[in-house]
């Protein structure tokens, strides 16, 4: 199989330089035994090979697509922000229209039908020779419910989203124009949750060492990071397995799959929004996760969580940078 494309399995930390932040703690913690749904990753290499062998679908024909994005970025005007909306959107169109090399959407879709399941969710993971690309790699787009028919199509936009208007300017902003950035993009098995959320192995606020929080919501956890919802709240004390405190908020509203694939927002049934997300005993067993996943990186960690059946699996993990 040609290395433009490696599964979780195949991947660890030190890979971030190919696979992105991302990609390598998804590696990372599948090879760590811990519950994360299976997945692949298709490598910065792929995207860099797309920009360096497509010619621009429409124009002269010049070059290839990095020399007309090159063109693109070297006329904006970054003190004004429809200069910025225009080179995005030129850009963005130029990758969507252009035709994806076709050894790498071959291999794409053959690493998709050895995973066996209908959905995948989709996500960028930025690569960068510089660290301060990691605080903006989270801005890129992420895709729910993808299935076969538009994998390919949606790898490509992923692809694009390291070309939205915010992520010219923050290049602009940061001095990073001449960095060499790139973007990998994670494909896993889409985990249908009933309830998911956000932890944090270190209480955020008060920064107390010996106390976790675990946030959690119905439907995808998408609705907490994006602030569409008000999540349960649950602090452990990490030493003495207690619950110290359960803040229970109602909700009203969750992102779920639409029947065709994609997400949409529905109302939560009247009966279930002023419950308690997840029992006591689940709140324990995903705590002792969550200690794992800190000890063995090391360093206190945000973590992204799903249950499904009954099933816990953890679907991202990144340092806490506040802290």
């Amino acid at each position: 199989m040609k290395e433009d494309i490696l599964p979780f399995g195949k991947l660890n930390f030190k890979s971030v330089n190919i696979a992105g932040g991302k990609g390598a703690s998804l590696g990372e913690m599948t090879n760590a035994k811990l519950p994360v749904p299976p997945g692949y990753v298709v490598l910065a290499s792929a995207f860099d090979a797309f920009l360096n062998e497509t010619p621009p679908p429409v124009g002269p024909g010049q070059g290839d697509l990095n020399v007309f994005i090159e063109a693109e970025l070297g006329k904006v005007n970054y003190q004004d922000i429809s200069s910025i909306d225009r080179a995005s959107h030129v850009i963005q169109d130029m990758i969507l229209d252009a035709k994806m090399p076709a050894n790498i959407s071959a291999a794409v879709l053959q690493e998709f039908k050895k995973m066996k399941c209908q959905w995948v969710a989709v996500r960028s993971s930025a690569t960068a020779e510089d660290s301060k690309i990691a605080s903006w790699a989270g801005e890129l787009d992420t895709f729910l419910y993808v299935g076969e028919k538009d994998l390919v199509k949606t790898v490509k936009k992923c692809w694009a989203s390291l070309f939205t208007p915010r992520a010219i300017f923050y290049r602009f902003e940061k001095k990073l124009l001449k960095i060499s950035v790139s973007v990998a993009v994670v494909v896993q098995q889409m985990v249908d949750s009933e309830v998911s959320g956000v932890a944090f192995s270190v209480h955020p606020v008060t920064r107390d060492k010996n106390q976790l929080i675990i946030e959690a919501g119905y439907g995808l956890g998408e609705a907490i990071v994006s602030g569409t919802i008000t999540p349960d709240s649950y602090v452990v004390h990490k030493k003495e397995g207690t619950i110290l405190d359960i803040n229970i908020s109602a909700q009203e509203k969750q992102i779920v799959m639409k029947p065709a694939g994609g997400s949409v927002l529905k109302p939560v049934p009247k009966a279930r929004q002023a419950k308690q997300k997840l029992s006591g005993k689940q709140i324990m067993e995903l705590a002792e996760i969550i200690k794992h996943i800190e000890r063995h990186y090391r360093c206190p960690q945000d973590v992204e969580w799903a249950i499904a059946k009954n099933k816990f699996y953890i679907l991202q993990s990144r340092p806490i940078t506040t802290l």
